[in-house]
């Protein structure tokens, strides 16, 4: 995800110093990784020097000043157009999971232990985000809703390979 545009998403809302800008950031969107504060303050930086955000001011706090900083008008194009853009589909033809189960089919190694392996790692980890989810809120609802359906993709591309895996043992070793 682009933290930048996210910043500036949720500098839509009205002007926020650094530390707002996280825990907003870490609320939504970064239960599982959380940000820097430094990565924030990097982006802030690139963001200002960009012309799409300003300062706002200059809070004062027990420590040391916090600058306020808002979204430009140039700011609120850029999320528009951010918004508008589709994300491109990720076909994964490059999968690490296919090239072991093409090198253990060519070292005579069990193929079916790697994806057994693998099948096993994805039910755990669907286990856990069907816990997640079911403790959650909508946003933690839709997010492991994400991650499971592609998990579910994952399990039927194991089950297809399973399948045919004495058809690809035949054919990588010609």
């Amino acid at each position: 995800m682009s933290i930048g545009h996210a910043l500036l998403g949720l500098l839509e809302g009205g002007p926020r110093h650094g530390y707002d800008l996280k825990r907003a950031y870490d609320e939504r969107f970064g239960h599982d990784r959380p940000l820097h504060y430094g990565q924030v303050y990097s982006t802030l930086s690139r963001l200002l020097k960009n012309g799409l955000v300003s300062e706002a001011g200059v809070e004062a706090g027990d420590g040391p000043e916090r600058k306020r900083y808002a979204i430009t008008d140039a700011g609120v194009t850029d999320v528009e157009r951010w918004l508008g853009t589709p994300e491109k589909p990720e076909p994964y033809l490059q999968n690490t999971l296919y090239a072991k189960v093409v090198l253990a089919l060519l070292s005579g190694r069990g193929a079916t232990e790697v994806l057994d392996t693998q099948r096993a790692a994805h039910l755990t980890t669907m286990r856990d985000l069907t816990k997640r989810k079911a403790d959650g809120d909508l946003a933690d609802q839709l997010i492991c809703d994400f991650a499971l359906f592609h998990l579910e993709a994952d399990l039927r591309w194991l089950e297809l390979t399973a399948a045919r895996l004495d058809k690809l043992a035949q054919e990588v070793r010609k």
